[in-house]
Order: structure tokens, then sequence, then C-alpha cells
């Protein structure tokens, strides 16, 4: 692995230097960029421009038509510019890092078999994010200049008045006209008046705070000039310097302490607490629609903030006149628009939002999953529905946690984490599933195991790169990734495959064909040794025979041990021998390198969450299998389509999201790697584990597949090494991918169930 700017600090550097610096660097950056011809027509055009010693050819033009490329790589190598040969630096593809962490939690995950990606575990600074994302995480006091009232009239403000708007605005009115029953509380009755028209339509309008400051002023010095005039600019309302008293300034009586007032407890005890409900409501539905995250945030700043100051230090100035004279002001609450589409960046904590949403269906689950045994207010469905959805944010929080302690520990620790931590939930449902399996002597469930390892492999074989491939290549056109790296990937999943199916294709060849019914179909009912026969449940008999004790299970423990060497074979060749495949860099031109970079979650709160989510992980996985059989029983669907779909591909949407977000990001070459490196542990890692549980406890694992699940995979990875061939995606080759991985799963919706199932 390359890694410029933590593994080589010195100043001759080929990696670190500028292209104005050496001949070396610029010669090679002239051929990294060289497969875009419109890129190297600009590069050349602006080389012109600088000194004779900054380029690596004496004629440009035979760089630019690509029939001469190699032509021009030639003349660098015979200049002794270029230490590299073109295959080389072409089939490389930088990798970029904003700063150190990130670069060592590229260091530590990016090899073949290492899993669970999460794209950013370090705070990246503010003033660097783009303005969209900035008006994310920007506070509803600031006022901000605009045309006129027209411009709020949008589609989401619309939707906030028909979803929120009229009845929070109700209840305000419902509350006013309470707090002027009681007399005492007739100031609050105004102020919820007031607030009564403001939530109706809050857009471009402003809830200022009255500062205490200039009105003990003009209580003390009645001849001062307390006016202001508030600017559209200005969240802080500043007194005018002028010293002519203005002829309307309001008297001030003499104020009384806000806590002293009974006014005060007849408004905490009952207009506070029904607003209290409504606005904690509108707080939970709107950020549960993540879209709407404004309203929430606006919801939130009233009931904590506005509702409980004195009613007169509350002033609320409409979007056409932002004028108060009497008093200093500070604005409170500002809100524009109600719906912003890019709120699916937000995070909370380096955590996504729609994760953080999701987590409290981990204790819905628990609740009602171990509270509620008899089903009395929940059916299996619904639990088991709760239970593998659960799963979704907890491996998330897992992703986040090792990513999080690859990034700040050496290779070894991290090796150790993604090794320990990495397959913990697809492995807690199968060793769920398959003692379950046992304990009910229910065969199905091991059925079920199986064609959710062969789902899985089909999702990250071909779901995971052709999805990412089609969002890429919508925005990017065509991306390029590194076809050695890929081509090292793609050679592991040949030994996998090949390795997990051998014993498969092992006993199909020597296995005896058992029939347990057969029909002779001779006429008149009648036993004809001339007609034929119809025969059911056929099967390889395995277990009553020789075949697989002496045969069959000897090579299933000889196949389980050399794939993990393999794997570790895999490791060395792409750590050591030939890091230089991979290239990832600290910075670049357009990304400045921040040092000293902040992280999310320390290396001891990455363990705890990482030993939390996967207790509970193992919780919800067994309440799923415990829930999952009148699933099974449907008589509609086949369990081997329950098996390749929803048992395998949920614990896995995090990395779908994760690769979706690289190849938005043009990192085409981290997309594929997410669902390659799945695919390797599975195979690799997770296969020979549950054999090895299998051995210790006889829960009836063996390690032959059905002929569906055989071929399915063997094409699979035909296809995506074919695929891969050319080092670049498009949209095209994306679908391709997912449209047989579709023909594929309608295999498995129109198959029936196992035998006996």
């Amino acid at each position: 692995m390359s890694l410029s700017s933590t593994q080589s600090s010195e100043p001759t550097s080929r990696r670190r230097r500028p292209a104005e610096h050496t001949q070396d660097s610029s010669c090679e950056q002239d051929l990294q960029v060289s497969y875009n011809h419109e890129e190297i027509h600009d590069r050349l055009q602006g080389s012109q421009q600088l000194n004779a010693k900054h380029t690596c050819s004496p004629s440009s033009y035979h760089a630019i038509h690509p029939s001469t490329k190699y032509m021009s790589a030639q003349a660098c190598a015979s200049r002794h510019a270029c230490e590299d040969s073109w295959e080389e630096i072409q089939s490389r593809r930088t990798i970029r890092a904003e700063n150190e962490v990130e670069a060592n939690k590229l260091v530590n995950n990016y090899r073949f078999g290492f899993r669970k990606w999460k794209s950013h575990v370090t705070e990246r600074p503010f003033e660097d994010r783009s303005e969209v994302v900035k008006e994310l995480y920007s506070e509803l006091n600031i006022i901000k200049p605009h045309s006129g009232p027209g411009q709020f009239i949008t589609c989401g403000n619309v939707v906030y008045v028909l979803l929120f708007g009229w009845w929070v605005s109700l209840a305000y009115f419902v509350m006013g006209t309470l707090m002027f029953i009681t007399i005492i509380g007739a100031p609050y009755g105004k102020l919820c008046w007031k607030l009564c028209c403001y939530f109706f339509w809050p857009f471009g309008n402003t809830i200022h705070e009255i500062g205490g400051t200039l009105r003990r002023c003009c209580e003390e010095a009645p001849d001062c000039e307390c006016s202001v005039e508030a600017g559209d600019d200005s969240p802080v309302l500043l007194p005018s310097p002028a010293e002519v008293p203005a002829p309307d300034r309001p008297v001030q009586p003499q104020r009384t302490s806000y806590w002293r007032r009974f006014s005060t407890y007849v408004w905490l005890l009952l207009g506070y607490p029904p607003l209290v409900l409504v606005h904690a409501l509108v707080c939970f539905i709107s950020w549960i629609l993540v879209f709407t995250i404004p309203v929430s945030k606006m919801n939130a700043q009233a009931l904590s903030v506005i509702l409980l100051l004195p009613p007169e230090d509350v002033y609320i100035s409409t979007s056409s006149h932002r004028k108060h004279q009497g008093y200093e002001t500070r604005a409170l609450l500002c809100c524009y628009h109600a719906a912003n589409w890019y709120y699916y960046k937000y995070t909370v904590d380096g955590i996504n939002v729609f994760a953080v949403n999701l987590l409290p269906l981990v204790i819905v689950a628990l609740v009602i999953g171990y509270v509620d045994k008899e089903n009395h207010f929940a059916s299996s469905d619904v639990k088991f529905t709760i239970a593998i959805s659960s799963i979704i944010p907890l491996s998330y929080y897992i992703g986040m946690g090792i990513a999080s302690i690859a990034a700040q520990s050496n290779f070894a620790v991290g090796a150790v984490v993604n090794a320990t931590f990495g397959s913990v939930t697809e492995l807690t449902f199968y060793i769920t599933a398959l003692l379950k399996g046992r304990q009910e002597s229910n065969p199905c469930l091991q059925e079920v195991v199986k064609a959710a390892l062969t789902g899985t492999l089909l999702g990250c074989i071909l779901f995971i790169p052709g999805i990412c491939m089609i969002i890429g290549g919508l925005k990017h056109n065509e991306q390029r990734f590194n076809s050695r790296s890929a081509g090292v990937s793609s050679a592991l999943l040949f030994i996998s495959v090949g390795g997990v199916f051998a014993p498969t294709l092992f006993s199909k060849a020597y296995g005896d064909l058992v029939c347990d019914a057969c029909t002779n179909t001779g006429g008149n009912g009648t036993s004809n040794a001339s007609g034929s026969f119809v025969c059911h449940s056929c099967h390889y008999d395995l277990k009553n025979g020789t075949l697989f004790h002496s045969h069959v299970q000897p090579l299933v423990y000889t196949v389980s041990a050399l794939l993990p060497a393999a794997y570790i074979i895999g490791l060395i060749f792409t750590l050591k021998t030939h890091s230089y495949i991979y290239d990832i860099h600290v910075g670049d031109g357009q990304m400045p390198i921040h040092h000293g970079a902040i992280v999310h979650w320390s290396r001891w709160r990455s363990l705890l969450i990482l030993i939390g989510a996967t207790a509970l992980t193992s919780a919800c996985a067994d309440l799923a299998t415990e829930h999952i059989q009148p699933i099974l029983n449907q008589p509609n669907v086949s369990q081997y389509f329950l098996g390749v779909t929803v048992l395998a591909m949920v614990p896995e949407i995090p990395e779908i999201v994760n690769g979706i977000q690289f190849a938005l990001q043009n990192n085409i070459s981290l997309s594929l790697e997410v669902g390659s490196c799945i695919a390797v542990q599975v195979c690799m890692l997770q296969i020979p584990i549950l054999v090895l549980f299998n051995a210790f406890c006889d829960v009836g694992f063996v390690l032959v597949f059905s002929d569906q699940h055989t071929w399915a995979s063997i094409f699979s990875v035909i296809l995506v090494n074919y695929i891969f061939m050319d080092g670049k995606s498009d949209y095209f080759q994306g679908t391709a991918l997912v449209v047989v991985y579709l023909i594929l799963l309608a295999l498995y919706f129109f198959a029936p169930s196992p035998a006996g199932c």
C-alpha cells in the first residue's frame, strides 16, 4: 500500500512533490491523466506556458492522439524521467484521502477481504464543505437577505402547512383562548395568538428576544433613546446612536421577576404542557421524515427557548417589516424553507441520520420480542420484520466502530478487529438458525442458511457492483478503476467459489442418487416391470453410505483449511510484496491536507460500541430465527427466495449505501472492492467458521449445495470477471449485472422449496 504522507517523509519522494518541481512526477501525472483526451489537451495547452524544463517530452502532439500514447511513454523513459512503465501507471488509479487518519483507515481497510466501510471517520472542517452541506448545519437564528415574500412559496413550505402548520396553529389558538379565560394568563394568551399566526406560515418571519440591557436603560433614564432599527442582514439588532428622543417612545413599567409572577405558574401548568406535546410530536415526525429536519429544529427551538421566555420579551417581525423601537433585540428563530432534499447527507456524531432514525427499532424489537411471548400484541410476521430490520442500523454502527479503530491503529490491530467483528452480523444469524434447527429437528433452517450464503455471494458479486456502476455512470459517464487490484479480488473469488463448491461437485460425481418414493405407471394399476417409473424426493445419498464420512467430509475439512490459507497469502501479496498496486495519497492540488484531524469516535468508545452492537445483534438474530418459521411456511413463496433476498441482503444494506457513496464521489474502485470483500469473506472466513462450528457442535451443516446454488454462483463469478476485464465501468455494464441478478432471483422465486420443507 502506497501512502505518501505517512510512509514516506523524504523531500525527494516522487509522489509527494508537485508537478512543477520535478520532471519525474510531471511525466507520471501526464501519463495518469492521459486516459481522458480532453484533459490531456487542456494540460498540454497549459504546459506550453511553462518553462521547457517542466515538460516531459519535446513534442506534445503525440500525447494527444490515442495511437501515440505509448510513444509518449517511451519518450519519457528514454529521458529517464519516468520510473514506471506505461502499463504500470495505466493500471493505477489514485485514491485521495483528506488527512492522515482517513488515509490510515484506507490503508487498514482497502484490501480484499476487509469490509465494513465508512466514508468518513473524522470531522471534516466546516469551511471546506460545500454551500449545500453548510446550509444543512446552519442555525435557525441567522437573518438572511431575500427578495420578497414570494420566494418562500415552495412545494416544501406548502407541504408544511398541510402536514403541520394548520394544526399547530390551531393548538396555539386554543391555548391562547384558554389563557385569556384565566385572565391572569392574558399576556401569554396574547403571545399564543401571535405565535398562532407565526407557526401557520413561519417562512421569512423572525422571532426576536428583547434584550434587558437597553430595557433597564430606558427604565432608569427615560430621556435616553432606545429605538432600534433592525436590518435584514444581522441577527443582532443594536441600539441606534441617535441622541434625539423619539416622540413615540413607549413608557416602560417596572418589571417583576419572571419567577415571581403568578401568571408564570398558570402558564407552566395549563398552557405549556399541551404545547410541549404538540411540538414534541411535530419534532418526532419531521425528524423521522429526514428531509423536513428544519421543521424539527424550529419546533425544538420554540419548545426549549421561546415558550420559556417572558411574553413581553418575545417580538415577531414579518419578512416585510423588521423594525421595533424601544428595545435591543436578538434573533431567536428565522426559518426560510421547511424541507431540503440534501438532508440525506446529514449526520449526527458521524452517523448518518437514517441509521440514527432506525436505531429505535432495536429497542422495539427487543421489547415486543421478549415481553410479548404469546404474540398478544404483535404477530410473528411483525416481530420477524422488526427484528431483521433492526440489524440494519446495528450493522452500520459495527462498520463505524471497525473503521474508527482501523483508522487509529496499526495494521495488526485493524486486521484483528476486521476479522473479529467484520462478519459478526451474518455469523450470529447463521449460527443461531443452525442451533434452532437442531433443537427443533428442522432441516429447513439449514437450507435457509445455505440459501442466505449463496444470496450474499450473488448480491455482492452482481448487485452491489452493478448498482454502483449504474449510479456512478449516470453522474460521471465513464469511470475507471484499478484493474490490477480488481484482478486480485477476481482471482480470489475464483479460488473461493471453486473451493466452496468443490465438495458439491464431488458428491454429484460420486454420490448415489436415492429416491424416497417411486411409482410404477404400468396399466390397470398393476405393477409392470416394463412400465415407466415416476420418482419423488430424489437426492444424493451421503449420510447413509460411506461416501460422506470417508470422502466428502475429509474434502470439506481440507477445503476449509485451504481457503483461510489462501486468504492470508492474498493479504501478504497486497500488503507486502505488491503493495504498490494500491496508490493512496493524502491531499492533492484541490484537496488541502488537514493535520490533527478530529475523530468522531475514540478507540475505547468504538470498542464499547462494537461490543454493545454485537450483543444487540445476537439478540435480534435470535428473535428473527425464533419467528422465521411462519414466514417460511408461506405456500406461495419459495424458501430459497427468502434466503437469497431478505436474509442475505438486509444486513448488507449499509455496505450498499457506502458503495453508492463511493461511486458518486468517483471512487468506483472502492465501490467494487466493497462487494468483492464481502464475497471473499463469505467464502474464506464465514463458511470455514461454520464448518468448524459444526465439527464441535453437530448442527447438521453439510457443505453440499443444491445445483441451482452451485451454477448460479459459478456463472456470476465468470460474468463479473468478464465485466472487470477492461478496467472501466459505465451504466450499461452495471445494468447487465443487475439484470442477471434479477433473472437469478426470478429463478429462486419460482423454484420449489427444499424437500421436506
